[in-house]
């Protein structure tokens, strides 16, 4: 049980991070930026913080007693991980939606998982290394045809891009990608707040949750940020007292919790599996919750009228279980 204990956390936690983009089909009739501040303060600040003072002992201390330089890299990582979100909204009016979450998500797996095992000493002469890279290349293909297979359903439903602003849309969602990947590599590197925890009496599994609240202070503050930008630029201060807005709160709430449930519980079983737990665990988050995200795609008739690209995401779907399995394997070797 205990091998098995941090790959069924990701799976859980892959589980939320897959279901928490429901909430936002049911902003309106709030503004965006209404709806996204009210999501972040509860996704970033208040539900991360509530968790860690009942689990960690002391967080404030330990995060003041951590190295500096590992708050600080975990803030400013966060930070330029919310910039990677923004320009995901630039991204998808260019190359369209299928396209976009493609790239972000096979760079953000894979520069996610590869940069954290660089930083570890003598990674390569770890026996488990080989089959994590093996298995990122294969988990590469299946969101590769996974992608594919949205193009392909999109072109039967006519919802087609301008080629003319392709180049530009990929540059983008390419920037996005690699900065998405920069909330594992904050929380990878505020490993040392975790350690920090645990000396101040955390248990293995909830050390990880100190990390992620000076991650997501970094993040919280960029999101704040062009949020209120976005209030002042649009003269929406007015939008969040809008009638009828009650259930468009109550999902910006369930979307904020689920949010940070997906990181919390995968952080937990990151911790479980030692120092190749970044490497090996976000990856695995990254696939597994595409698959949860086209369960719920086809639940809602997304994939209808669409059975050849139906057909082909489900093979990418096979091959990034393939791929999660081979990570889960590597991590009996490190």
């Amino acid at each position: 049980m205990e091998i098995l204990l941090p790959f069924l956390l990701v799976i859980l936690a892959s589980f939320f991070q897959g279901s928490f983009g429901l909430g936002m089909k049911y902003m309106e009739p709030l503004k965006w930026e209404s709806w996204w501040i009210v999501h972040v303060t509860i996704a970033m600040i208040i539900f991360p913080i509530a968790w860690a003072i009942i689990a960690v002992p002391n967080l404030f201390q330990v995060i003041a007693n951590a190295p500096s330089e590992a708050v600080f890299l975990g803030m400013l990582f966060g930070f330029l991980w919310g910039v990677g979100g923004i320009l995901f909204g630039k991204s998808v009016p260019y190359i369209g939606l299928s396209l976009t979450y493609g790239i972000v998500m096979g760079l953000a797996a894979s520069v996610g998982s590869i940069i954290p095992l660089l930083q570890v000493e003598d990674a390569f002469s770890n026996p488990a290394t080989t089959y994590v890279i093996i298995a990122v290349i294969i988990m590469l293909v299946g969101v590769a045809l996974t992608a594919k297979a949205g193009i392909e359903r999109d072109k039967l439903t006519g919802d087609t891009n301008d080629p003319s602003n392709m180049f530009k849309g990929i540059f983008i969602a390419v920037s996005c990608g690699v900065m998405s990947a920069l909330l594992n590599i904050g929380f990878a590197n505020a490993t040392p707040v975790a350690m920090e925890a645990e000396k101040m009496g955390a248990i293995t599994r909830n050390s990880s949750l100190a990390a992620w609240v000076v991650v997501l202070l970094g993040a919280f503050a960029m999101n704040l940020g062009y949020t209120v930008v976005l209030l002042f630029k649009n003269k929406s201060w007015n939008s969040f007292r809008v009638s009828a807005s009650g259930n468009a709160y109550k999902w910006a709430i369930l979307a904020g919790l689920f949010w940070f449930a997906a990181l919390g519980i995968y952080g937990q079983g990151s911790a479980l599996m030692g120092t190749m737990g970044p490497i090996i665990g976000w990856p695995m988050l990254l696939g597994l919750s595409l698959i949860i995200s086209n369960i719920w795609a086809v639940r809602s008739g997304e994939w209808k009228d669409a059975k050849k690209p139906f057909q082909l995401m489900l093979i990418g779907l096979a091959i990034i279980i393939l791929a999660s399995g081979l990570l889960g394997y590597s991590n009996t070797l490190s």
